[in-house]
């Protein structure tokens, strides 16, 4: 009775498959007259294999958790960026684009079933800390991070502010475990900064892209000109890693001029196909009021040097290639992360939702950003002594390759071979066991920084070789 019992859930299971299948094409591709037939030996097996854990599990195990664990499984095993979202996880994604969210402050992803850390966010717990992009968590307080998904890790991480969790880390160059105990507190990023760094000389940094990042841009800029004429003006992505779209297509027009190209997508899909624009229509959500219209108008006017490095990612690239592409700034530091799919968040009818990556980025020329990056036009180096090593798209398993450049990994490893070998040639330095490269942002010894003014200035400046 009880076998013929899980044998009718088990059909039933194939039905609600396949009809969350259809509904996901369905709201991808609803343009599409002809639907994408169904694997019904696939769905059969995913239905034998839920009976036998249902009947022989040493423990019960909820239907519930089956099946989001199933789907989680499904969208993971796809791309490092391709993610379930419980009800709980898509609230925190809407809170984190409007730049307050509660955590240790780092952004993360998954490899080899630790949690990796591509970049500490500024003037968080975790950055205050030490906490270095490339760093990889094996320990979550007491409990062991393989095998758990994602999910469950930055669960564990958030938590209520003024509480403390303990992480221990795995870190390239350390022969022993870094151990690191961290107190919560409520995160709040400020997405835009900006100071004049000498007279005439400004410099803006954006640290994340989120809801009204466009905006603020526009208010600093307008703030700098109040100080005085504007000469030269420094753009600063490092350790950015992205964030909304709409306000990447924002911050470059504030840059270039009007209905100018931005960026472009591509996927399977027709509304996958499109092209981003300095126009209202593409940087504008949700209100009319265009922010441009308040710009300086030495924004579009005055010599400009744009800082990335292996942190800026996504959205940063968007700005730095469309920047570099329609020879509008001078791109300078090292090459840069190499996140350049869409991830589109489809919304399910229970307050959850899935991250599903849905077309590739491309620059105003063409160029596809994916597991390459943007390339600088002066490789300027963290330091006089080189940059320390940092995790990139293509260090991630499973990444999406890049398909106009499918031999661009094998490049940048060469490249960094290279580089590694010069390293370990200098005499008296034991790089194995050096501590990583830290400095602070524009800060007295930031040594970028200093370059990007003195090309600013006409002045030579110190370029390093890969």
């Amino acid at each position: 009775m009880r076998s013929s019992k899980l044998k009718q859930f088990g059909l039933v299971m194939t039905g609600m498959v396949a009809g969350v299948l259809v509904s996901l094409n369905f709201s991808a591709s609803a343009d599409r007259s002809v639907q994408v037939p169904l694997p019904v030996e696939e769905l059969r097996a995913y239905a034998d294999v839920f009976n036998a854990i249902k009947q022989g599990y040493v423990e019960p195990v909820e239907d519930k958790k089956l099946i989001t664990d199933s789907i989680s499984g499904m969208l993971s095993g796809l791309d490092p960026h391709s993610a379930y979202l419980d009800a709980e996880a898509f609230k925190d994604l809407q809170v984190g684009t409007q730049g307050e969210f509660g955590g240790l402050g780092i952004e993360v992803g998954m490899e080899d079933g630790f949690v990796k850390v591509i970049s500490p966010i500024e003037d968080t717990p975790a950055f205050r800390a030490g906490v270095l992009a490339g760093d990889l968590i094996v320990k979550l307080d007491d409990t062991p991070v393989k095998g758990m998904n994602l999910n469950d890790a930055v669960k564990r991480m958030r938590g209520k502010p003024k509480t403390d969790i303990t992480l221990t880390i795995m870190r390239k160059g350390q022969s022993q475990p870094v151990v690191i105990k961290l107190t919560r507190e409520v995160i709040k990023v400020q997405s835009v900064k900006s100071k004049l760094v000498e007279p005439g000389y400004a410099y803006l940094r954006v640290a994340q892209f989120q809801e009204n990042t466009a905006s603020a841009v526009v208010e600093h800029l307008a703030r700098l000109a109040a100080e005085g004429p504007v000469q030269g003006l420094v753009l600063d992505l490092r350790n950015d890693p992205g964030g909304l779209l709409h306000g990447a297509v924002g911050v470059s027009a504030a840059f270039l001029p009007a209905d100018t190209l931005v960026v472009s997508t591509d996927g399977r899909t027709d509304d996958a196909r499109r092209e981003y624009r300095a126009t209202a229509a593409d940087y504008l959500r949700g209100t009319r009021d265009d922010f441009l219209r308040r710009l300086p108008a030495f924004a579009r006017e005055v010599p400009m040097v744009v800082l990335v490095n292996a942190g800026s990612a996504s959205a940063s690239e968007i700005v730095a290639g469309a920047l570099q592409d329609h020879k509008r700034a001078t791109v300078m530091g090292t090459q840069t992360f190499g996140k350049g799919s869409v991830q589109t968040i489809l919304p399910l009818n229970n307050n959850t939702a899935i991250k599903l990556t849905t077309a590739r980025y491309y620059t105003p020329s063409g160029r596809s950003i994916q597991a390459k990056g943007i390339e600088p036009d002066l490789v300027v180096e963290e330091t006089e002594n080189g940059s320390s090593r940092r995790v990139r798209e293509a260090d991630l398993l499973g990444h999406l390759g890049n398909d106009l450049d499918p031999e661009a990994e094998a490049k940048l490893e060469a490249a960094e071979a290279e580089a590694a070998k010069g390293d370990a040639a200098e005499p008296g330095a034991d790089k194995e066991e050096a501590e990583p490269v830290r400095f602070e942002l524009a800060g007295e010894n930031d040594y970028q920084l200093q370059q990007a003014i003195r090309l600013l200035k006409g002045e030579q400046i110190v370029q390093n070789k890969n």
